[in-house]
């Protein structure tokens, strides 16, 4: 307060994902690779500092000469700014309550390709009040919504509670998993649809794998998510199947994985569609509910997997991206996460006042 004028609140929203270089160049993917290797790698493997140069020369060339022959151009950073807008707009149209006392701010960020999220928190920590950082992933894991954890400690410190909030567990929130069936039964093709009642049709659900035992068999140290993975497919599951929209014979798990660290989930994508093949199935689905959008390796990898199973129909159904239901959840969940703030801040700073802030309940936008 200043001469008796209470001063409004500064926040700002960091909207944040991997990143995967918009201009196909080795210039651009060589400290995008090295950064992986830094940042992500190096929790489950250990990188002599000399070796990560190298890896990261390697991994540089082969994605730019496998991407280049494929004429393929990641359109992650396009979708995770479109969103962010999509997010800004929300909270302009639905926030006025919040916005009547305080100022927000919306910004994109990535972990592995500028502008980098550590450097962006180093900024706005010296002029904002709070910050609620957004990672587009719905599972948290130590690879993936745990980088940004791990960035706000490095840059804002352990105690950090009541100046940075990053959101998590959005993968469990039940209006996700209607907006979730809803958009997919919407997004399905005549093709697919015809088969019904003269085929079996199979939906892949992709999703990134996690770590299940390191090289020495053990459970890992870090954080996996391999539970939250787990729960997170059943639920889609079970709500997918006892929709009455429902189209699908069967709905089985597609992990995305790595190759070194240990033993990491089973359930493939590869081995979902060897399975659907083998049991004859006519069309498969494919939607990549583990990520909120497209990148390499949903709209390539998975992609291309799909396409060379040759299953007599195939659909391959896109990420939630920039979908407008979709936009205005994440509205209503930041909306929630800033008045969380807010209150806990509220709660800190005036005397005898109970230090657990009382959450204003959010409705979701119809």
């Amino acid at each position: 307060m200043v001469d008796g004028v209470v001063k409004r609140k500064r926040y700002a929203v960091v909207v944040t994902t991997y990143g995967e270089v918009d201009k196909l160049t080795i210039r651009n993917l060589w400290p995008s690779s090295r950064r992986i290797l830094l940042v992500v790698t190096r929790q489950i493997v250990k990188v002599p500092t000399a070796l990560i140069y190298f890896i990261a020369d390697y991994r540089s060339t082969k994605h730019y000469i496998n991407w280049k022959l494929n004429r393929y151009r990641s359109k992650l950073i396009a979708i995770n700014r479109a969103q962010t807008k999509t997010l800004e707009a929300a909270l302009d149209r639905y926030g006025s309550g919040f916005l009547a006392k305080a100022d927000v701010r919306v910004f994109d960020a990535y972990y592995f390709v500028p502008p980098y999220l550590d450097d962006m928190l180093s900024e706005l920590r010296r002029d904002y009040d709070g910050i609620v950082v957004v990672p587009m992933i719905p599972v948290e894991s130590a690879f993936s919504c745990g980088v940004a954890c791990q960035m706000v400690m490095d840059v804002c410190g352990e105690g950090s509670f009541a100046l940075v909030k990053v959101m998590s567990r959005l993968w469990s929130d039940d209006a996700l998993h209607r907006i979730y069936i809803d958009y997919l039964f919407a997004q399905l093709s005549q093709k697919i649809r015809s088969l019904k009642g003269g085929g079996k049709i199979g939906l892949v659900l992709v999703i990134h794998g996690t770590l299940v035992r390191d090289r020495h068999g053990n459970t890992p140290k870090v954080f996996t998510g391999l539970e939250e993975t787990i729960a997170f497919f059943e639920v889609m599951k079970q709500k997918i199947m006892a929709d009455p929209r429902n189209i699908f014979t069967d709905v089985r798990q597609g992990c995305i994985n790595h190759s070194n660290g240990g033993e990491w989930t089973a359930e493939t994508i590869e081995k979902a569609l060897e399975d659907y093949r083998e049991d004859g199935y006519e069309g498969v689905v494919m939607f990549p509910y583990g990520f909120f959008a497209d990148n390499s390796e949903t709209e390539y990898d998975a992609k291309k997997q799909l396409d060379k199973a040759g299953f007599p129909v195939a659909q391959y159904v896109r990420c939630i991206n920039d979908d407008p239901d979709f936009g205005r959840w994440l509205g209503e969940k930041v909306l929630a996460e800033l008045q969380w703030l807010d209150n806990l801040q509220h709660a800190m700073e005036t005397p005898g006042e109970c230090i657990e802030p009382k959450l204003k309940k959010f409705s979701y936008i119809e």
